[in-house]
């Protein structure tokens, strides 16, 4: 990934010059799309959209998120990365309102939170880009973003996000803030047709997963638990199936696209399906000491604070707001 200093660089600028790249970025920016949905939407074939793609691949502005099995043949999902969303807003007029990127791991309650400012006449726009844990912590020292959302337990030292903190930003002073615990397990369809009891159901011939992204924080816990298990993941029907959220994992369940998937119990309820919980954890705000000064910055921890914010994230089922708020700092 480019330093944010190179991100407006002249070549950066030249590669997004060109008007159908430009716009495939933008399609991209409001949804994953494959390369057929996209010639669809530009009027373009199949080879000049496949030009263009690996332009913007190589520059680091799209990124392929998923794979699919369609009718016989993969169908490949891409996306655009944080780095284009960062250059979307250095090239655009500046705007009255700030905008703020909050670039990790996917969450309910971070959108809750982001659409508390988007709907008050606030100062402080944000915008979140799920990317996974890991790369949200690289993207946040990059300097693509100034906050970053993740969930990644460390089995051996029993803690959640802070050794990783450590050891991507070392000797960095860093502010940790909790916004929430939740509850993580298996979605399966209504009724648990196929009685699946747990991970080690997911190698029977008759299941089908959808993965989530590496290096999210879920697949992270779910490739140790493999591990741990003893079981291979080459004999999992559909491991190398990837989506980016919670929401995704859900709805390929919900359509049948795969029968069982490791996400949020609220991705389950919203979506109507059965949950069989694994375990608990603890999703954290991580930003620099610094970047605490900004005035921007300020109102979205007092909010994680209040009585009212709280209750909306409680409203999340699975969600817990016993920590919310809750500040570690690092070193």
């Amino acid at each position: 990934m480019k330093s944010s200093q190179a991100l407006h660089s002249f070549s950066d600028i030249k590669t997004l010059s060109d008007p159908r790249r430009l716009t495939v970025v933008r399609l991209l920016m409001a949804a994953p799309a494959t390369l057929s949905q996209l010639g669809d939407k530009l009027g373009l074939s199949a080879a000049r959209v496949r030009h263009h793609l690996k332009i913007l691949e190589t520059a680091g502005f799209v990124e392929l998120v998923k794979t699919q099995p369609v009718r016989g043949f993969v169908a490949k999902y891409y996306q655009a990365t944080a780095q284009a969303y960062f250059i979307n807003n250095v090239v655009l007029p500046q705007e009255t309102t700030e905008t703020l990127f909050v670039i990790g791991s996917h969450d309910l309650a971070l959108e809750l939170l982001a659409n508390h400012f988007g709907d008050t006449p606030a100062a402080t726009r944000l915008i979140t880009i799920p990317v996974g844990s890991l790369d949200g912590l690289l993207a946040l020292r990059s300097g693509h973003c100034q906050l970053t959302g993740c969930h990644l337990f460390d089995p051996v030292g029993g803690e959640y996000n802070t050794s990783y903190v450590r050891h991507i930003f070392p000797g960095q002073k860093m502010n940790v803030f909790t916004l929430a615990h939740r509850q993580q397990g298996l979605l399966i369809a209504p009724g648990n047709p196929l009685q699946i009891k747990g991970l080690e159901d997911l190698i029977r011939p008759d299941v089908s997963y959808i993965n989530r992204k590496s290096g999210s924080g879920t697949r992270l816990w779910f490739d140790h638990e493999l591990h741990s298990l003893g079981v291979d993941h080459a004999h999992i029907r559909g491991y190398s199936n990837e989506v980016g959220t919670h929401s995704q994992v859900a709805a390929a369940v919900k359509t049948g696209t795969a029968d069982v998937g490791l996400a949020i119990l609220a991705a389950a309820q919203h979506h109507e399906l059965d949950f069989i919980p694994l375990f608990e954890e603890r999703f954290d705000l991580v930003l620099t000491a610094d970047a605490l000064a900004d005035p921007h910055l300020i109102p979205i921890f007092d909010l994680l604070n209040t009585q009212n914010f709280q209750n909306q994230i409680s409203g999340l089922v699975g969600y817990r707001t016993t920590q919310t708020g809750q500040e570690t700092q690092i070193p």
